[in-house]
């Protein structure tokens, strides 16, 4: 226990929306996870799981039309569609084959790069799904800072998914003493994920996003997004670019 008395302790936080982000990004040192289950983050773990060679995720339409107009591949998600014009959205589905593989692609979609965007001030900044979960944990305790949690929601309200996958998160690396200091979010949260860890699609069931995909028919998008460790690679952002940590 001397080790861990000695104000080494980690936060350990979960923001459950990006306006709240200011509120806890109070030491620039420290670890932020940006979150976005379906689907953002969890297609750029797909993306990298695929052999790309980085991602620029822009926050703007704008932003990523002038990233095409110099001959980018540019993916654009408003609304859990495609925008028109574009080579593809944020369908972790989009990687199964190696079409991408080696190449640098330009992504924009409605929460999750406005949520990396937001953390960039952070000395590191790392992408999270169900898909990567494990290596990221490993990541996490490996830097040994403190931990913010990032959930990019939908449009700024609370939603179901990304607060499990922050509690999961949050489970498993205050089992290492060094990351026990826990704010009121993050014991929400892993309290959450012990009611759902059993079933997490039925758990899912009447949330809003789950019924947003299902409508459009992208049933096999939230069973991929859901599914435990499908890749051991953890997108880290560099400067304005997401690189993977195995470089």
């Amino acid at each position: 226990m001397s080790e861990i008395s000695s104000g080494n302790v980690r936060k350990v936080e979960v923001v459950f929306s990006p306006v709240l982000f200011p509120v806890y990004f109070q030491n620039h040192d420290c670890t932020v996870v940006v979150i976005d289950i379906f689907r953002a983050t969890s297609a750029i773990c797909a993306a990298f799981e695929s052999g790309i060679d980085s991602l620029v995720p822009v926050a703007t339409l704008e932003e990523a039309i002038a990233f095409k107009k110099e001959g980018f591949l540019v993916g654009a998600e408003r609304n859990a569609e495609v925008v028109e014009g574009f080579d593809f959205g944020n369908s972790p589905l989009t990687f199964r084959d190696t079409k991408y593989k080696d190449k640098s692609i330009v992504l924009t979609t409605t929460n999750g790069t406005r949520a990396v965007e937001m953390a960039k001030p952070a000395s590191r900044v790392v992408i999270g799904a169900f898909t990567n979960f494990t290596a990221l944990c490993d990541y996490i305790e490996q830097e040994d800072k403190d931990v913010i949690l990032l959930c990019a929601g939908w449009k700024d309200r609370f939603n179901l998914e990304d607060t499990l996958f922050a509690g999961a998160v949050a489970q498993k690396i205050s089992r290492n003493l060094r990351f026990s200091n826990l704010s009121d979010s993050t014991i929400a949260s892993i309290t959450m994920y012990d009611q759902a860890k059993g079933d997490l699609y039925g758990f899912l069931g009447e949330s809003s996003h789950r019924k947003r995909l299902s409508r459009l028919n992208m049933e096999e998008d939230i069973i991929y997004c859901l599914t435990l460790d499908q890749s051991d690679i953890v997108p880290v952002l560099e400067g304005d670019m997401i690189v993977s940590n195995k470089k």
